[in-house]
């Protein structure tokens, strides 16, 4: 189901029309996404595989690869649209496509749903699907509105999740959104923790003391574990050589690169390539 407005784009998928298979999803591999993912079903997002015990959203930027097994028990329903449809027209940075949700280099960001918030996000899916079938001058702006509604819930369920405080919400919020765009923007030509310290106009000290707010890992890990991805990512879905790699990824040593991938992964690049 797609529906397009001049050059904007909204579209809702569900697996158990057959609609989320790999073809599909590459046709709109640019597309912004939200998947809704019932409870002890399985995803598997860039190289790993999630099982979550409740039903769960999953928000996807275009670089990310999902795939969605084969089961008898198709009931995921994914979300997609493009940047004109949504972002460009959103203010508010915190439900925008910069928002926490969409620039989060810490953790894959899935957003685990009780019993009520699950049937509430239904609930909203259900309307879509009603509003899409809709052909007047209100259906455009009745869709973005039913997906910021989910953006909105989506955001305040994080906070609770990660116990910001109020006090602290707006302003630690902020900063975590905003190192993460610094890392995807800059991490193929910044690799040191001291570079993004200096965008940020604090020492690398007390940016590793906001990061440990909301991640186990440090910021160097955090921007290693994204050179890394980047890394796989060409690999498994490109041609490219493993000297283009090291050269694309800023490290003018390819050999230096093939230690550093092998450290952090185990194996090769080149025996990494071999697995796809």
């Amino acid at each position: 189901m797609l529906r397009e407005f001049s050059y904007k784009q909204f579209g809702q998928l569900w697996s158990s029309d057959n609609g989320i298979e790999e073809g599909t999803l590459l046709s709109i591999a640019e597309n912004i996404k939200i998947l809704f993912l019932p409870k002890n079903r399985t995803v598997k997002v860039d190289f790993q595989a999630f099982t979550l015990q409740n039903d769960a959203l999953l928000f996807i930027n275009p670089n990310v690869k999902i795939q969605l097994p084969d089961t008898a028990q198709n009931n995921e329903v994914l979300l997609h649209f493009n940047r004109d449809f949504y972002c460009i027209e959103i203010h508010d940075h915190e439900v925008a496509c910069d928002g926490i949700l969409y620039n989060n280099v810490f953790e894959i960001p899935f957003i685990e749903l009780d019993e009520n918030q699950a049937l509430h996000i239904r609930g909203i899916i259900e309307e879509i699907r009603s509003e899409m079938q809709n052909d007047d001058s209100s259906t455009e702006e009745m869709l973005r509105t039913l997906l910021k509604l989910i953006i909105l819930k989506s955001t305040r369920i994080w906070k609770e999740k990660h116990k910001l405080s109020e006090e602290q919400q707006q302003s630690d919020v902020q900063f975590l959104r905003k190192f993460s765009k610094l890392v995807e923007e800059n991490y193929k030509t910044h690799h040191m923790v001291a570079d993004y310290a200096d965008m940020l106009f604090i020492t690398p000290k007390s940016l590793s003391k906001k990061i440990s707010l909301l991640s186990k890992d440090t910021p160097n890990d955090i921007i290693k574990k994204r050179i890394i991805l980047e890394g796989k990512r060409l690999l498994a879905h490109t041609s490219m050589t493993v000297k283009e790699i090291a050269y694309h990824l800023n490290y003018e040593d390819d050999a230096y690169f093939v230690r550093f991938f092998t450290k952090h992964t185990g194996v090769s690049p080149t025996s990494f390539r071999k697995q796809f």
